[in-house]
């Protein structure tokens, strides 16, 4: 930039939200979110229906959370369907792929939340090998396949406004994650999506953007068990001084699948309160 460019002063107008319509909203769209029946896919799909989307919905196993979910998205105003799905299964990626094209015609966002739980319940006890197979299964391979069924629908009914594709890693994929075993499993799935990602955000582009969820420590399921000593710890680690909730990450899958975002792709997000930067 040269010094008279730097030094003019360009007019700027602040005009209301009137005049830059829908710049954060989804009306019109049409999303998708995997394993949604609770925690962060069920805070995603529901702050996706309060922003104009309407929404479909997986679920494996939590079918009441799941139509819970859609409830609440109906309540917003806008369409919502429930449908069964193991995204690790190609034929049921297939039959999901089927019922959106019947109920909706095309889908605009895609978002790939699905993941196994190795850290609460009977999965807990788990092998650490047993705990890495079910990763590597739904975490990464069933976002790989569940996004080249994304890709294939958006090819065939390409969105007005170009296709969306949204997978969840972990920020701590970026520092090496935490001296823990389960920490190691979680870095070599979730580093496998953040890695697939930023390769299928160039395959793809320009015609869908691909881009990634960094949650960090965030109050779901996992957090809520804790001791609370421990998690006041974590907390004072954290630069923003708390944990995150759904919520947060919803507000940036909103942001990411917006019009907002239209030069955004191969960037993962990071929503840790600045626990890794």
């Amino acid at each position: 930039m040269s010094k008279r460019q730097s030094d003019e002063v360009l007019p700027v107008s602040l005009g209301s939200a009137a005049d830059s319509p829908g710049v954060l909203s989804l009306e019109g769209k049409v999303a998708l979110v995997t394993g949604a029946s609770s925690g962060i896919g069920r805070a995603i799909a529901l702050a996706y229906a309060a922003a104009g989307a309407d929404v479909a919905l997986t679920y494996r196993t939590n079918r009441r959370g799941a139509d819970e979910t859609a409830d609440g998205a109906r309540a917003a105003g806008r369409r919502a369907e429930a449908i069964h799905a193991d995204v690790a299964k190609p034929d049921d990626l297939d039959a999901l792929g089927d019922a959106l094209r019947r109920t909706f015609g095309h889908v605009d966002v895609w978002v790939n939340n699905a993941g196994a739980d190795i850290l609460t319940g009977d999965a807990a006890s788990l092998s650490r090998i047993e705990k890495l197979d079910r990763l590597l299964a739904v975490d990464l391979r069933g976002t790989v396949l569940a996004s080249w069924k994304a890709v294939e629908l958006m090819d065939a009914h390409p969105p007005a406004s170009g296709g969306v594709i949204l997978n969840m890693s972990w920020d701590h994929v970026l520092g090496g994650g935490i001296k823990s075993d389960y920490a190691q499993v979680f870095c070599a799935a979730k580093g496998g999506v953040y890695s697939f990602s930023r390769a299928l955000a160039h395959s793809v582009a320009p015609r869908i953007r691909v881009n990634v969820l960094g949650p960090g420590w965030i109050e779901t399921a996992y957090g809520s068990g804790l001791d609370p000593a421990v998690k006041q710890r974590i907390a004072a680690k954290i630069p923003l001084g708390r944990w995150g909730t759904p919520e947060d990450i919803a507000h940036a899958a909103v942001y990411l699948a917006s019009d907002a975002a239209a030069y955004v792709t191969g960037l993962m997000l990071m929503i840790n309160g600045g626990g890794v930067v």
